[in-house]
């Protein structure tokens, strides 16, 4: 029977991709060394785990939108899910390293990316989950198929100024915003009336007249 184990090394951002993307270093070893590996299809669950680190009286302001106030945190402060994805590697009998992609989103309908935003500093703990299957060669020579066991996870800190830098690569100074097409169109009828160059300016009209504020 074959027994691999799963770790993180490190991960980076990967500049390059048409969508914000980090890659983790996966290190893989085959606790069953006299058993060769020919091929692993991995599948892996990244759940953030909210309970496993400290929160500054900053981020109680700023993860409000997710959390609730601090004295239900008790109640809210659950792990959850972040994403989904795969990888595969190729043949080795002991160990092999290989880059886990991660796929992001700056989409602020999301949870993840409502917490990433919401951390000034520090690490984001990460919980995977792996599943798949592995094929590897028996003692004849011949193929064999096995699954991965659900309890086999890693886990990982990743740093909030990672996700922070990988965002100012992809989105310079800006944020993504999605909103309903019929607000939308309520932004664009006003932007458009007030003759206004930028959503960016509709917006902050829109803000002064609240609060009052008579800026030029």
């Amino acid at each position: 029977m074959v027994d691999l184990d799963f770790a993180i090394e490190s991960a980076r951002v990967e500049p390059g991709a048409a969508s914000p993307m980090l890659f983790f270093s996966l290190h893989v070893t085959n606790k069953s060394q006299a058993v060769p590996i020919q091929n692993l299809m991995l599948n892996c669950q990244v759940r953030i785990e909210p309970t496993r680190r400290r929160y500054a009286p900053d981020d109680h302001d700023r993860l409000l939108d997710l959390f609730g106030e601090p004295e239900r945190w008790g109640q809210t402060l659950q792990g959850f899910l972040w994403v989904h994805t795969t990888a595969s590697t190729p043949p080795f009998t002991d160990q092999c390293t290989i880059d886990l992609p991660v796929p992001c989103s700056y989409d602020f309908n999301i949870a993840a990316t409502k917490y990433f935003y919401g951390l000034n500093e520090g690490d984001v703990p990460l919980l995977l989950l792996f599943s798949g299957s592995v094929f590897y060669l028996d003692n004849a020579g011949n193929l064999q198929a096995a699954q991965i066991p659900w309890s086999k996870e890693a886990s990982f800190r990743l740093p909030v100024k990672l996700w922070q830098t990988m965002m100012d690569c992809y989105y310079p100074d800006s944020t993504w915003l999605r909103l309903r097409r019929d607000v939308f169109e309520q932004l664009y009828r006003y932007k458009r009336h007030r003759r206004l160059p930028t959503f960016e300016l509709a917006l902050q009209a829109l803000l002064d007249e609240r609060t009052g504020d008579t800026r030029p």
